[in-house]
């Protein structure tokens, strides 16, 4: 049994979070979640996934005996700080993300984590998406041949107060969702060569926020974009990953196609397939599981990793890497490079 607790209930996926631990008692243990800004306890402590739950504050939790992880679901740009409370008192983390706006800090957190053995996952859903894993193996495999080409895209639609709360990061959408798409870049290209950012406005509804975010991914034999809307009319049905190879193509719209809401496929189109009719549209619908949930296989493979059955698949090099992408493709001077983490 694994005794969990939670920091945070502001973050968006707070509440997915703990609902998807409370599925699996038999794994998990919720021992007590901690959230110190009244405004946000008013908004969820009654409701139904905090029932049960002790109410207390952060160190209260952190001093739990045989506490053995932490679901750090804070505000975007509290994440880092209150993860490396946990780190610093030897407890696993599960860390929503982006992580933070300081490369140094969260340089510092992963660090801290590999050199005591801990494992810090970042809340990459998309990583446990069945269709970007089958993707991701094509790519591997050298299914698709040599990636020449990625389109990530996770556009949405946001109210004005919405878009005018995301005006305290950097790089606005870029920053909030387009991480998630920076991260398949990364998981399809590797280290890009450079990034370029493409910050725009809309400026609806008087609000001055990034509400376009786009960035190019630079290669010496490719390119990938990476964008993220707040003011795209169904945007969430239209979110998509295209991957291009020399051998061949996937395509996955929408992204999360494996949820009962969504009736998106998984496309695979190979060079055989299109020989002689390169001017057909030559594709095959690839089937894929169905899921019980949007976090269910990214928190269950945290347990077996917390239990030490599995190594982390991501690399605490790797988490520095795409958050590094990430800032740069808000905007902010960052160079993006592989750094060895001591």
């Amino acid at each position: 049994m694994i005794r969990i607790g939670q920091i945070g209930m502001a973050h968006d996926h707070a509440e997915g979070k703990m609902s998807c631990v409370r599925k699996y008692p038999e794994i998990f243990e919720v021992v007590g979640v901690a959230e110190e800004n009244p405004e946000i306890l008013k908004r969820w402590r009654h409701h139904k996934t905090y029932q049960d739950v002790p109410l207390m504050e952060v160190e209260e939790l952190l001093s739990i005996p045989d506490l053995d992880a932490v679901m750090v679901e804070t505000e975007e740009l509290s994440l880092v700080h209150a993860a490396q409370k946990c780190i610093d008192r030897g407890v696993h983390v599960h860390l929503d993300k982006p992580a933070g706006g300081n490369v140094e800090d969260f340089q510092r957190l992963l660090s801290d984590a590999k050199r005591k053995g801990l494992t810090v996952q970042l809340a990459y859903m998309y990583r446990y998406n069945p269709s970007v894993q089958y993707c991701a193996d094509a790519v591997k495999s050298g299914k698709l041949g040599e990636i020449f080409r990625v389109q990530a895209i996770m556009n949405t639609y946001h109210s004005p107060e919405k878009r005018a709360w995301l005006k305290q990061f950097p790089g606005g959408n870029m920053f909030y969702l387009g991480c998630h798409m920076v991260d398949l870049i990364l998981l399809m290209m590797g280290t890009p060569e450079r990034i370029i950012p493409f910050p725009k406005s809309t400026g609806f509804d008087g609000i001055d926020v990034t509400d376009i975010g786009f960035a190019v991914f630079e290669y010496k034999h490719g390119i990938a974009t990476a964008e993220a809307v707040s003011v795209d009319i169904n945007g969430y049905g239209r979110r998509s990953l295209l991957v291009c190879g020399r051998k061949g193509t996937i395509e996955i719209r929408p992204l999360e196609r494996c949820y009962a809401d969504c009736k998106g496929e998984l496309y695979l189109s190979l060079k055989e397939m299109t020989e002689q009719r390169e001017y057909a549209d030559c594709r095959a619908s690839i089937p894929m599981p169905q899921v019980s949930g949007r976090y269910d296989a990214m928190m269950l493979d945290f347990a077996e990793m917390v239990r030490g059955k599995k190594k982390n698949p991501f690399s605490y090099e790797y988490e520095l890497l795409v958050q590094k992408a990430t800032l740069a493709a808000c905007g902010l001077p960052v160079e993006v490079n592989y750094t060895e983490i001591n």
